[in-house]
C-alpha cells in the first residue's frame, strides 16, 4: 500500500521513531524546538558580533556553511541515509516522460536583441544618459539608489544598463564558489565502491604523471550553483583535481578557463534550461581550439528526450536528477580510460 509506505518514510524522514512516545506532553517537540532555536542564536550572535550580515558575507562563512550542510546531505542521499521516495528508493522501473516546453534560445535571444534595438532607438537617449549618470554619481557619494534606478528604467535604460552604471562605482561581487572538504568523504568511510573510485582516480594519476583534472562550468543565466558546488566538493575528496568556474560564464570563456587550466573533463551543470544551446556551443569552441579531446559532460536539470541530442552534439556523459555523485565519478573514471568495476562487484 502506497500510502502506508510513505506514512512510514514521513515518519522515518522525520526522526519521530527515536522516542518511545515522542509526542507525549510535546517534551520531544519541544526539546527539537529549544534545540534548534540554541543553534540559530549562536549563529545570530555571531553574525552581530562581526558586525553585521553583509560583513559576514563577504568573509563567506554563511555560504560555506550552507555548502558544508547540503554536501552532507547529497552523501546522506546518495548512500541511502536520507530516503527521497523515487529518488533514491521506491523507484519505478519505467519512469514517464514529463512534458516540457520546448524553447528556440537562439530565437529568444534574437527577438530581444531586435526588442532592445528598437526600444533604444525610440528612447530619448540624451536623457536616459544623463539619468544613468546620476546613477553613478549617486553610487560615489549618498544617492538613493533604488530612486535614481527608478528614475533609469522610466527612461527605458535597460535593467543591464543600470547594473552597469553602479558597477564603474562598486565593482563586480566576485562569485567563485570555494569547495569544501572532507565533508562528502566523511560517511564513506569503509564503503567498497567508494575505496574502488579512489584507487581508480589514483590509477589514473599514475598514468597521466598528475590527477585528473575537472573544471564544473555554470554558463549563461544560471544562478543556481548548489549541484556544482556539490560536485566540486565530492570530487575534490574522490582525488580529483577541480577547478570550480566563476557564475555568468559564456562557453567562449569556459574554453579559455578550460585551456589555461589544463583540465581533462568539462562538467558543464545546467539548471536554466540553456543546455541545448550552451553545451553544443562549448563543444564546438574546444574543437575549434584543437581539444576536441577534452571530454564534455553535462548535469542538472536535463529532461531524458534531450539526452539524444546532447550526445549527438558530443556530450559523453549525461546525469540527471537523482544521479549518485559517486557512480557519476566511476563514470568519468571510465571516459578517461579507467577500467572502472561495476557497482555489483563493490557489493559481493
Amino acid at each position: 500500500d502506497l500510502g502506508a509506505v510513505l506514512d512510514l518514510e514521513a515518519i522515518r524522514g522525520a526522526g519521530i521513531r527515536i522516542g518511545v512516545d515522542p509526542l507525549g506532553g510535546s517534551y520531544y517537540v519541544e526539546a527539537l524546538t529549544s534545540e534548534l532555536v540554541d543553534k540559530a542564536w549562536e549563529i545570530i550572535e555571531r553574525v552581530e558580533a562581526e558586525g553585521g550580515m553583509a560583513n559576514a558575507v563577504a568573509k563567506g562563512w554563511p555560504k560555506a556553511m550552507i555548502e558544508e550542510a547540503a554536501t552532507a546531505r547529497q552523501a546522506r542521499v546518495d548512500r541511502g541515509e536520507d530516503v527521497i521516495v523515487g529518488v533514491n528508493k521506491y523507484r519505478l522501473a519505467n519512469e514517464d516522460l514529463l512534458e516540457t516546453l520546448e524553447v528556440d534560445n537562439t530565437k529568444v535571444r534574437e527577438a530581444q536583441i531586435a526588442r532592445l534595438g528598437k526600444m533604444k532607438a525610440e528612447r530619448d537617449e540624451e536623457a536616459c544618459q544623463a539619468a544613468l549618470a546620476a546613477l553613478t554619481e549617486g553610487a560615489r557619494g549618498k544617492g538613493n539608489l533604488l530612486a535614481l534606478a527608478v528614475d533609469a528604467a522610466r527612461l527605458r535604460a535597460t535593467l543591464g544598463e543600470i547594473s552597469a552604471a553602479m558597477e564603474v562605482v562598486f565593482d563586480r561581487y566576485g562569485t567563485v564558489p570555494t569547495p569544501v572538504k572532507g565533508v562528502y568523504a566523511a560517511p564513506y568511510e569503509g564503503d567498497s565502491r567508494w575505496q574502488q573510485v579512489l584507487d581508480g582516480v589514483q590509477a589514473v594519476e599514475r598514468r597521466l604523471g598528475r590527477k585528473p583534472k575537472l573544471l564544473v562550468a555554470k554558463m549563461g543565466q544560471d544562478g543556481h550553483d548548489r549541484g556544482a558546488n556539490i560536485i566540486a566538493s565530492a570530487f575534490g575528496d574522490m582525488g580529483f583535481d577541480v577547478v570550480s568556474g566563476p557564475l555568468f560564464q559564456t562557453p567562449d570563456e569556459t574554453v579559455v578557463l578550460a585551456l589555461d587550466s589544463s583540465v581533462d573533463v568539462v562538467g558543464a551543470s545546467s539548471l536554466a534550461a540553456g543546455h541545448k544551446t550552451l553545451i553544443p556551443e562549448l563543444i564546438a569552441r574546444l574543437k575549434e581550439a584543437g581539444r576536441g579531446d577534452i571530454k564534455v559532460i553535462a548535469g542538472g536539470v536535463i529532461p531524458p528526450q534531450d539526452y539524444d541530442y546532447l550526445r549527438d552534439a558530443g556530450v559523453q556523459g549525461i546525469y540527471g536528477p537523482g544521479s549518485n555523485v559517486v557512480e557519476c565519478a566511476a563514470d568519468v573514471l571510465r571516459l578517461l580510460g579507467h577500467n572502472m568495476p561495476p557497482l555489483e562487484e563493490a557489493a559481493e
